[in-house]
Protein backbone atom coordinates (compact mmCIF):
# COMPACT_ATOMS: atom_id res chain seq x y z
CA UNK A 1 0.00 0.00 0.00
CA UNK A 2 2.30 2.49 0.64
CA UNK A 3 4.59 1.88 -2.31
CA UNK A 4 1.18 2.32 -4.53
CA UNK A 5 0.60 6.18 -2.66
CA UNK A 6 4.24 7.02 -3.41
CA UNK A 7 4.05 5.64 -6.88
CA UNK A 8 0.66 7.64 -6.65
CA UNK A 9 2.65 10.89 -5.37
CA UNK A 10 5.41 10.67 -8.10
CA UNK A 11 3.08 10.19 -10.89
CA UNK A 12 1.04 13.60 -9.88
CA UNK A 13 3.83 15.53 -9.54
CA UNK A 14 4.98 14.85 -13.26
CA UNK A 15 1.39 14.50 -14.39
CA UNK A 16 0.70 17.98 -12.60
CA UNK A 17 3.38 20.13 -13.82
CA UNK A 18 3.48 21.22 -17.28
CA UNK A 19 6.06 19.65 -19.81
CA UNK A 20 8.66 22.42 -20.83
CA UNK A 21 8.58 23.67 -24.33
CA UNK A 22 10.54 22.67 -26.85
CA UNK A 23 12.26 25.81 -26.58
CA UNK A 24 13.90 25.23 -22.93
CA UNK A 25 14.25 21.46 -24.14
CA UNK A 26 16.94 22.84 -26.32
CA UNK A 27 18.32 25.59 -24.14
CA UNK A 28 18.90 22.93 -21.48
CA UNK A 29 20.52 20.43 -24.21
CA UNK A 30 22.59 23.05 -25.99
CA UNK A 31 24.21 23.56 -22.09
CA UNK A 32 25.93 20.72 -22.07
CA UNK A 33 27.37 21.83 -25.66
CA UNK A 34 28.38 24.59 -24.99
CA UNK A 35 30.88 23.23 -22.36
CA UNK A 36 32.48 20.81 -24.66
CA UNK A 37 34.30 22.70 -26.60
CA UNK A 38 36.66 24.01 -23.02
CA UNK A 39 36.80 20.33 -22.20
CA UNK A 40 38.27 19.44 -25.48
CA UNK A 41 40.82 21.51 -25.44
CA UNK A 42 41.86 20.70 -21.68
CA UNK A 43 41.90 17.08 -22.75
CA UNK A 44 43.72 17.86 -25.37
CA UNK A 45 46.37 19.26 -23.38
CA UNK A 46 46.23 16.49 -21.16
CA UNK A 47 46.69 13.80 -23.60
CA UNK A 48 50.00 15.83 -25.46
CA UNK A 49 48.39 17.75 -28.33
CA UNK A 50 50.46 21.06 -29.14
CA UNK A 51 48.27 24.11 -27.81
CA UNK A 52 51.07 26.20 -27.33
CA UNK A 53 52.71 26.29 -24.03
CA UNK A 54 56.06 25.31 -23.40
CA UNK A 55 56.89 22.65 -21.49
CA UNK A 56 57.86 24.80 -18.42
CA UNK A 57 54.68 26.21 -18.37
CA UNK A 58 52.84 22.77 -18.47
CA UNK A 59 55.12 21.61 -16.09
CA UNK A 60 54.46 24.99 -13.91
CA UNK A 61 50.92 26.10 -14.52
CA UNK A 62 49.48 22.65 -15.65
CA UNK A 63 51.26 19.78 -13.74
CA UNK A 64 51.97 18.15 -16.80
CA UNK A 65 53.62 15.43 -16.85
CA UNK A 66 52.28 14.48 -13.06
CA UNK A 67 48.62 15.72 -11.14
CA UNK A 68 47.40 16.92 -14.13
CA UNK A 69 47.05 13.98 -15.59
CA UNK A 70 44.36 13.28 -13.04
CA UNK A 71 43.18 16.97 -12.30
CA UNK A 72 42.79 18.33 -15.59
CA UNK A 73 40.41 14.92 -16.65
CA UNK A 74 38.51 15.61 -13.06
CA UNK A 75 38.07 19.19 -13.79
CA UNK A 76 36.72 18.56 -17.27
CA UNK A 77 34.44 15.34 -16.23
CA UNK A 78 32.64 17.29 -13.05
CA UNK A 79 32.48 20.36 -15.83
CA UNK A 80 30.28 18.23 -17.97
CA UNK A 81 28.57 16.49 -14.90
CA UNK A 82 26.96 20.10 -13.94
CA UNK A 83 26.67 20.94 -17.24
CA UNK A 84 24.31 18.48 -17.75
CA UNK A 85 22.41 18.81 -14.29
CA UNK A 86 20.61 21.86 -16.29
CA UNK A 87 19.02 18.75 -18.39
CA UNK A 88 17.21 17.90 -14.73
CA UNK A 89 15.00 21.26 -15.22
CA UNK A 90 13.41 20.09 -18.53
CA UNK A 91 13.19 15.92 -17.86
CA UNK A 92 11.35 13.89 -14.83
CA UNK A 93 14.16 13.38 -12.77
CA UNK A 94 13.93 17.23 -12.13
CA UNK A 95 10.49 16.77 -11.16
CA UNK A 96 10.67 13.33 -9.08
CA UNK A 97 14.54 11.95 -8.07
CA UNK A 98 15.78 9.07 -9.51
CA UNK A 99 15.30 5.79 -7.39
CA UNK A 100 19.34 5.29 -6.96
CA UNK A 101 19.85 8.24 -5.31
CA UNK A 102 20.17 7.40 -1.34
CA UNK A 103 16.96 9.04 1.06
CA UNK A 104 15.32 10.93 -1.84
CA UNK A 105 15.41 8.58 -4.26
CA UNK A 106 11.42 8.25 -5.75
CA UNK A 107 10.59 11.15 -4.11
CA UNK A 108 9.13 14.24 -5.92
CA UNK A 109 11.58 17.18 -5.83
CA UNK A 110 10.76 20.26 -4.22
CA UNK A 111 10.43 23.21 -6.23
CA UNK A 112 13.34 25.53 -4.25
CA UNK A 113 15.60 22.50 -4.17
CA UNK A 114 15.72 23.08 -7.51
CA UNK A 115 15.73 26.70 -8.31
CA UNK A 116 18.05 27.71 -5.82
CA UNK A 117 21.33 25.89 -6.61
CA UNK A 118 20.48 26.12 -10.08
CA UNK A 119 19.68 29.83 -9.74
CA UNK A 120 22.97 30.27 -7.55
CA UNK A 121 24.63 28.67 -10.06
CA UNK A 122 23.51 30.85 -13.13
CA UNK A 123 24.62 33.46 -11.56
CA UNK A 124 28.07 32.67 -10.15
CA UNK A 125 28.75 30.95 -13.54
CA UNK A 126 27.78 34.30 -15.51
CA UNK A 127 29.76 36.35 -13.20
CA UNK A 128 33.12 34.13 -13.28
CA UNK A 129 32.90 34.04 -17.46
CA UNK A 130 32.26 37.54 -17.62
CA UNK A 131 35.26 38.74 -15.03
CA UNK A 132 37.66 36.12 -16.80
CA UNK A 133 36.14 37.55 -20.25
CA UNK A 134 37.35 41.28 -19.09
CA UNK A 135 40.68 40.03 -18.39
CA UNK A 136 41.30 38.24 -21.24
CA UNK A 137 43.71 40.30 -22.79
CA UNK A 138 45.89 39.36 -19.82
CA UNK A 139 45.24 35.76 -19.61
CA UNK A 140 48.44 34.10 -20.83
CA UNK A 141 49.85 36.81 -22.76
CA UNK A 142 52.71 35.75 -22.12
CA UNK A 143 52.76 31.93 -22.58
CA UNK A 144 50.57 31.45 -26.01
CA UNK A 145 51.25 33.16 -29.35
CA UNK A 146 48.39 34.96 -31.16
CA UNK A 147 47.59 31.62 -33.13
CA UNK A 148 47.26 29.08 -29.94
CA UNK A 149 45.36 31.83 -28.00
CA UNK A 150 42.40 32.26 -30.52
CA UNK A 151 42.10 28.35 -30.56
CA UNK A 152 42.13 28.52 -26.98
CA UNK A 153 39.69 31.60 -26.65
CA UNK A 154 37.23 30.05 -29.36
CA UNK A 155 36.92 27.21 -27.24
CA UNK A 156 36.44 28.79 -24.03
CA UNK A 157 34.13 32.04 -25.19
CA UNK A 158 31.24 29.50 -25.59
CA UNK A 159 31.23 29.27 -21.40
CA UNK A 160 29.80 32.89 -21.54
CA UNK A 161 26.45 31.60 -22.55
CA UNK A 162 26.14 29.03 -19.63
CA UNK A 163 24.88 31.15 -16.76
CA UNK A 164 22.62 32.85 -18.58
CA UNK A 165 21.04 30.03 -20.73
CA UNK A 166 21.10 28.01 -16.99
CA UNK A 167 18.96 30.76 -15.63
CA UNK A 168 16.46 31.11 -18.23
CA UNK A 169 16.05 27.56 -18.18
CA UNK A 170 15.64 27.72 -14.61
CA UNK A 171 12.90 30.16 -14.43
CA UNK A 172 11.03 28.56 -17.03
CA UNK A 173 11.42 25.19 -14.55
CA UNK A 174 10.10 27.14 -11.55
CA UNK A 175 7.43 29.03 -13.60
CA UNK A 176 6.01 25.14 -15.08
CA UNK A 177 6.37 24.31 -11.21
CA UNK A 178 4.11 27.17 -9.63
CA UNK A 179 1.51 26.15 -12.51
CA UNK A 180 1.64 22.90 -11.40
CA UNK A 181 -0.35 23.77 -7.64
Amino acid sequence: MTTEVSRDSRRSTALSTPPPSRWMRWTAHAVPLIALPSSLWRLAMTVGVPVGYSDAVLRTDYGLPGSGYFVLPLITVLQELAALLTLGLVSNWGLVAPRWLPFIGGRPVRTWAAVVPAALGALILTVVTFSQYLAWDKVDSGSLDDAHRSVMGWCYAPLLLWGPLLGVVTVSYYLRRRRQR
